[in-house]
């Protein structure tokens, strides 16, 4: 009979907590999703790329808010089956609230694992995935980043400017293809169409004139008309992945090459666009137990959560107990996310960051074991 009580209480939190953090990551997705309109409107990204970056950007949302995601969903739950005389069903069979606890906690240690796995593989997985779609991306919206009367600089070295501009016709344009340091082009023209053909962008120039400066040597000749191929181009968009996106194995190979934690010698990087030098040190460092350590912090607000049902919900404070203990695995959870920044070289703070929790849960705990011993 109690493993039958015990199923439905669990199978309602998993619901509720699946339900509660995907809505909760969705309103914070369509936020971030009209900020990521910069790639289409700023940095000539096709709509199709912009597709798949915020759609590969759910999973980074949906981790940074398991964690309150998962307070919310115990605490209302324990809430609801009190105030439904639900959690009566466990004392009149048996159950005393200190074993109703501890089997609280085997659940969240089940949490925590499939959280370890979302911020360990999935998360840097989909984000690396997303920075992908950008590093093979060329200008596919150009028409919407040049503007009337302004430099135009996103295209990775070229520059453009258009005195007028009406759709995908042009007037008075001027261009700068820099070839490096010391070699460049300069292209003026009357006029000028943005054309696309098969898949490829192409600015058509006529009337107009070159000017070429190889090392110093200028050469300049006029034009009726040409073609300025422009999907070869890329744009300014950041394409070297962040210390987020990069798998977390690589991160681990990175920081044995500093700290040598393994024996083995770890010289080959799974990522081949990250660069692993010393400077990045902490940051990486602090990404890894971002992914590995920080989801310590579930069992804990298991446990603030529980904590709830040692009172009465007829207590004339019950609703001052169930502000404080709310406020107490909010207050938990902000400092879950806040404590990666004790992560440094200074050995004493990096002590602090790996304490802090297990202080927290040792006091919470023994709080608890003595109140229902």
């Amino acid at each position: 009979m109690n493993k039958l009580i015990y199923k439905k209480f669990f199978n309602n939190i998993t619901i509720f907590f699946i339900l509660t953090t995907v809505s909760l990551g969705l309103i914070v997705w369509i936020i971030q999703a009209v900020n990521y309109l910069d790639f289409v409107s700023e940095d000539g990204h096709s709509l199709k790329i912009y597709f798949y970056y915020t759609v590969l950007s759910l999973p980074k949302i949906i981790s940074r808010i398991f964690l309150y995601g998962f307070f919310i969903s115990i605490f209302y739950s324990l809430i609801k089956f009190e105030e439904n005389n639900e959690l009566l069903v466990f004392w009149t069979h048996g159950v005393n609230k200190l074993e109703f606890t501890n089997n609280l906690l085997k659940y969240s240690l089940i949490v925590l694992l499939v959280q370890i796995i979302f911020t360990t593989l999935l998360v840097p997985s989909s984000q690396n995935k997303a920075r992908s779609f950008i590093r093979s991306s060329n200008i596919g919206y150009l028409p919407s980043i040049i503007k009337e009367r302004k430099f135009i600089d996103n295209i990775k070295n070229v520059t453009i400017y258009v005195e007028k501009k009406n759709n995908r016709n042009l007037n008075n344009i001027f261009l700068k293809d820099q070839y490096d340091n010391d070699s460049f082009q300069i292209i003026y023209a009357k006029k000028g169409v943005l054309k696309n053909i098969a898949g490829k962008n192409y600015l058509l120039l006529f009337n107009g004139k070159f000017i070429k400066n190889d090392n110093g040597i200028v050469n300049s000749f006029d034009f009726r008309r040409t073609e300025f191929n422009l999907s070869k181009y890329g744009t300014k968009t950041t394409t070297t992945p962040k210390i987020q996106e990069v798998d977390t194995l690589t991160l681990f190979n990175c920081i044995n090459s500093f700290l040598k934690i393994a024996p083995v010698n770890f010289n080959k990087f799974n990522n081949k666009n990250f660069d692993c030098f010393k400077n990045i040190h902490k940051d990486v460092i602090r990404e890894f137990l971002k992914r590995i350590y920080l989801p310590i912090y579930i069992p804990l607000i298991a446990l603030l959560a529980s904590l709830i049902i040692g009172e009465s919900k007829n207590a004339p404070n019950y609703s001052k107990l169930k502000f404080l203990f709310f406020s107490l695995g909010t207050l938990v959870v902000i400092l879950a996310e806040i404590s990666i920044k004790f992560v440094a070289t200074n050995i004493f703070q990096n002590i602090i960051f790996f304490i802090i929790p297990v202080i927290l849960f040792s006091t919470a705990y023994f709080y608890t074991y003595k109140k229902y011993k």
